[in-house]
C-alpha cells in the first residue's frame, strides 16, 4: 500500500512549481521581441493542515484539490492567500520573463548574506 502524503501536494512545493514555471518562462523567451515584466504574484490555496506523529508532531500543509467534497472542506481546510513580488535574489530588481539572451539561471534564488 503506498503511503497517502506521495501524492498530497504541500504549500512550498506548489510555491516552488510556480517559481519553477516562470523560470521556465523567462529562459523560452530568449530572443523574443516583447518582454514582459512580472508584477505581483497573488496566489490562493485551499489547504488541509495535518499534525505528523512520526515527524515529532510538525503539522504540514497540504493543498486541496479543488473538487473536494463539501462536508471535508467546511471542517477540515482552510484558504491560504498571499501576494509574492518577484525579484532577482542578487539585484533586488524586479524580474522580466524574458531574456536577451539565453543565460544561466544557478544562481537565482541564492541571495545574499546582507539582504536587508
Amino acid at each position: 500500500m503506498s503511503n497517502p502524503d506521495e501524492t498530497r501536494i504541500g504549500l512550498s512545493d506548489a510555491v516552488r512549481s510556480i517559481r519553477d514555471e516562470l523560470l521556465l518562462a523567462s529562459r523560452n523567451a530568449a530572443g523574443q521581441d516583447i518582454v514582459f515584466e512580472l508584477g505581483d504574484i497573488q496566489m490562493e490555496f485551499t489547504v488541509e493542515l495535518r499534525k505528523e506523529v512520526k515527524a515529532g508532531a510538525k503539522v504540514r500543509a497540504w493543498v486541496v484539490d479543488a473538487n473536494i467534497d463539501g462536508t471535508r472542506a467546511g471542517s477540515r481546510t482552510h484558504k491560504v492567500s498571499f501576494t509574492l513580488r518577484a525579484q532577482d535574489a542578487r539585484t533586488g530588481a524586479p524580474l522580466k520573463v524574458s531574456n536577451e539572451t539565453e543565460g544561466s539561471v544557478d544562481a537565482f534564488g541564492r541571495g545574499s548574506s546582507t539582504a536587508p
